[in-house]
């Protein structure tokens, strides 16, 4: 007998754990969560350190290939997405941040009532429980996400940030506070030197609940319709072979599978483009040519320099000193092991005209290998990463074939609008991207920094795109790929040059 549950959820990762958390405190509903991957059981998952190896483990990830851009040589960018329960807040680098208010501001301009600032602060307010500085006008105490500023002071994190206030970037004690620009060391989802994921905070909770029914290994196939009406939700047990099943929703289907995963099982269903489904041989449904298209993230080129004089995250991780620190984790839940990938944060503006900050910038002591993620190097190093705030180019996500197996073709268009106009706001932007720690830190960097390091003197339009080619990694925050707001899916969001 086929199952019937009032919601049915496709997707276990951030905003499928907390639906069914908020969900199935109506003790009358019941809720029925199809997670594609396994439970979170992992000890990498938990560890802070571990998302170094969660990175590339494709039991629980992803691990999808970007479609090479013009603006990335020729490169097929690596585009990681959590496979667990949790998703991708259980193979993050658990750093906290919410977003400019403007940008929220900004969408409720645009239609999408509900979604300004004052409407949404609230939901950030009742999800979070705050442990350090914040105003409770701004932050929340009593939430089930715990939220905690990074405890290890490091040397040569305090030069950089002191040299980003000799820049004139005020330092910040809380960026998700009444104002985002300024220095500071991260803020991230960890508590007592474990991982705080979307499903440690508020599905496991849930799951102790008698109307909550979570199935692992379930990868969604289809979208199960009634005329127009979505009844149900057709998923293959165990992977690719597996046996068939079908559940019932009475309510709703809830798509939470993210940016990939979602416009490609409503591709796989009928809704999209109509050529593209006819394209792959599957019959339209819904004709909306918005489905996948208009897909952002932020391209993230770094800066490395070699170290003197002091130690690094890249001597501590090996030998000795790391059967220290797994030591000092063991017993204590500090030290190397509970760190993030990114220890400071860094918000400011690319000019004087600018009414919010459109660069971020983040620092660590430690450095990667060339064009290689997640593998540190042997000599010592430290990194920024840089990337603008908001994205102009837009790319798409659309199914490969109807085989709902086959991993989506991934496309971002990294660089695209932004290099295809000389607007001098623009290029200075890309410019600015390439600041540096600046003089405090001169005493521990070797003379000549292995690669880029400063802002040329003399801009030149082409400079840009020659420095962020080679080796420079999207930032993983994707979003836009399912649009929603006032009429914003009837078209594929074409976009011209504008200054």
């Amino acid at each position: 007998m086929m199952e019937t549950f009032d919601y049915v959820i496709v997707g276990a990762g951030s905003a499928g754990c907390v639906l069914t958390n908020r969900l199935s405190e109506d003790a009358g509903t019941s809720i029925c969560v199809l997670e594609a991957g396994p439970s979170d059981w992992h000890p990498y998952i938990h560890l802070p350190a571990g998302f170094i190896k969660t990175f590339h483990m494709k039991s629980i990830n992803w691990a999808y290939q970007q479609e090479p851009g013009p603006w990335t040589g020729g490169r097929s960018i690596y585009a990681p997405r959590g496979k667990t329960l949790g998703g991708s807040s259980s193979i993050n680098g658990h750093i906290y941040n919410r977003g400019q208010r403007q940008d929220f501001n900004t969408w409720a301009q645009l239609g999408n009532r509900g979604w300004g600032y004052p409407d949404v602060l609230p939901y950030f307010k009742r999800l979070e429980r705050r442990v350090g500085e914040g105003e409770d006008a701004f932050r929340g105490r009593d939430g089930n996400l715990t939220v905690t500023t990074m405890d290890w002071r490091d040397p040569l994190c305090e030069a950089f940030m002191a040299g980003a206030m000799s820049l004139g970037i005020p330092r910040n004690p809380d960026y998700n506070g009444a104002i985002q620009e300024g220095v500071s060391y991260a803020q991230r989802t960890i508590k007592d030197g474990l991982r705080v994921s979307a499903a440690t905070a508020f599905l496991h909770p849930a799951m102790k609940r008698p109307n909550v029914h979570v199935r692992t290994h379930a990868h969604a196939t289809e979208i199960v319709f009634e005329g127009k009406r979505a009844i149900g939700v057709r998923y293959v047990k165990g992977g690719k072979g597996g046996a068939v099943t079908e559940v019932r929703a009475a309510k709703e289907v809830i798509l939470a599978g993210g940016t990939y995963n979602s416009p490609q099982l409503l591709q796989l269903s009928g809704i999209g483009s109509p050529d593209l489904l006819r394209s792959l041989g599957i019959e339209v449904r819904h004709a909306l040519p918005g489905v996948g298209e208009g897909l952002q993230d932020h391209y993230a080129p770094r800066s490395v320099a070699r170290v003197k004089n002091i130690k690094t995250i890249n001597e501590r991780r090996r030998g000795l000193s790391l059967a220290v620190e797994a030591l000092k984790w063991a017993t204590t839940r500090r030290g190397l092991l509970s760190l993030s990938p990114t220890m400071v944060y860094c918000f400011w503006h690319s000019g004087e005209t600018t009414e919010s900050s459109d660069l971020q910038l983040t620092f660590t002591p430690a450095s990667y290998k060339e064009g290689v993620q997640g593998q540190l190097e042997d000599q010592p190093g430290m990194t920024v990463a840089s990337w603008q705030q908001r994205p102009e180019s837009r790319g798409y996500v659309r199914a490969r074939s109807a085989d709902p197996f086959e991993p989506p073709i991934i496309q971002t268009n990294y660089l695209v609008e932004e290099l295809a106009c000389s607007h001098p706001r623009r290029l200075r932007l890309i410019s600015r991207m390439r600041i540096f720690p600046g003089p405090t830190c001169r005493p521990t960097m070797n003379s000549s920094p292995r690669r880029r390091s400063a802002a040329p003197r003399h801009f030149i339009p082409a400079a840009p795109a020659a420095w962020v080619r080679p080796t420079a990694p999207g930032r993983w925050s994707t979003t836009s790929s399912a649009c929603m707001g006032y009429k914003a899916c009837a078209s594929s969001m074409r976009r011209s040059c504008r200054g």
